[in-house]
C-alpha cells in the first residue's frame, strides 16, 4: 500500500515569507512547525501559518509537485494561495477537525 503525500505552503503573514514542504502526515508536520519542534528556516523566520495544501495518492507525486512549486516565481505562488485562500486564513484548524 502506497503512502499518500501532501505538499503545503506556510507563510509568516499575508504576502510574507513563504515555505514549501512535503510530508506524509500533514497534521503532525504542521504541528511541528507551529511549536518550533522543526528547527531551521520556519523557526528562524516564524513561518507557521498553513495557507495552502494539496493531497496526493503517493509520495512521489507529492515530491514532484513540491519541486515544481519551488521553481515557481513568487507571483505564481501568491496567486495559487489566493485562488483558494484569498484571506490567507490559517488552515490548520481545517485539517485537524
Amino acid at each position: 500500500m502506497q503512502k499518500s503525500g501532501f505538499v503545503y505552503i506556510l507563510a509568516s503573514a499575508k504576502n510574507g515569507t513563504l515555505y514549501i514542504g512535503v510530508t506524509s502526515d500533514l497534521v503532525r508536520r504542521i504541528y511541528e512547525h507551529k511549536t518550533d519542534a522543526a528547527s531551521g528556516f520556519t523557526k528562524r523566520y516564524s513561518v507557521k501559518q498553513l495557507v495552502h495544501f494539496e493531497r496526493f495518492e503517493d509520495m512521489q507525486s507529492a515530491i514532484t509537485r513540491e519541486k515544481q512549486l519551488k521553481k515557481w516565481n513568487r507571483a505564481w505562488k501568491l496567486q495559487l494561495i489566493e485562488e483558494e485562500n484569498p484571506d490567507w486564513l490559517d488552515l490548520f484548524d481545517e485539517i485537524v477537525s
